[in-house]
């Protein structure tokens, strides 16, 4: 009796950090409602979502190569528009009269976005996090930067960063209100961050992904 090849097994770490993107992806957007005060920096919660999409993008262009990064880019718009599209019918349903009264005034302030801050959501998303994997890919071809994993995700964060940073204030307030103070805010925020958090974060994942893969670090 003849019998069907197996089916060639799908990775632990890429199952394990699929799903870890696709949570920071729904949630990123919810914790940007708080602005958050680190010392003399202020920055949009968001940001710590992000960067570790950020992470995710290169620790698995790290793992599995960048197509497969890039793949995880596109698929992450899947749970990002869903969730987005939930929220809005959420918010159009009645509210139930029962429910606590500072909540009911709490949560569209919590969870609602215009159509504009969405779309900005959308594609500075898309570009930043395929940046992201591009700059982490070519660096690793670089001669002399092929094992400076926590170097090349560093740069890799840093330029996408600015470039989000860039999309997202453009996009969402041009016109609207004074941009340029608070994109450089935000951008030296965001930069910081990448060069504090980025290194030993990647480093641990990318360990994290080869011994859940049963490959020495």
């Amino acid at each position: 009796m003849q019998t069907s090849p197996a089916a060639p097994a799908f990775p632990r770490s890429l199952f394990v950090f699929a799903l870890f993107y696709g949570g920071m992806v729904c949630i990123s957007g919810v914790l940007g409602v708080k602005q958050v005060a680190l010392g003399p920096l202020a920055v949009e919660a968001g940001i710590f979502g992000f960067l570790l999409l950020v992470i995710m993008g290169s620790a698995i262009a790290e793992l599995h190569g960048r197509e497969t990064a890039d793949s995880m880019v596109r698929w992450g718009f899947l749970p990002l528009i869903v969730s987005a599209a939930l929220i809005q019918l959420v918010l159009a349903l009645p509210t139930d009269p029962g429910m606590y009264p500072p909540a009911i005034d709490a949560f569209p302030i919590v969870v609602g976005q215009g159509a504009r801050m969405m779309i900005a959501g959308l594609i500075s998303y898309g570009t930043s996090q395929t940046l992201n994997v591009l700059i982490f890919s070519k660096l690793k071809a670089s001669e002399g930067a092929g094992r400076l994993v926590w170097l090349r995700g560093m740069i890799a964060s840093v330029v996408s960063q600015i470039i989000d940073t860039v999309l997202f204030i453009t996009i969402s307030f041009y016109g609207e209100r004074p941009i340029m103070e608070l994109m450089a805010g935000q951008m030296l925020t965001k930069v910081v961050l990448s060069i504090v958090l980025v290194p030993p974060l990647i480093t641990l994942f990318v360990a994290m992904g080869r011994k859940l893969d049963g490959k020495a670090a």
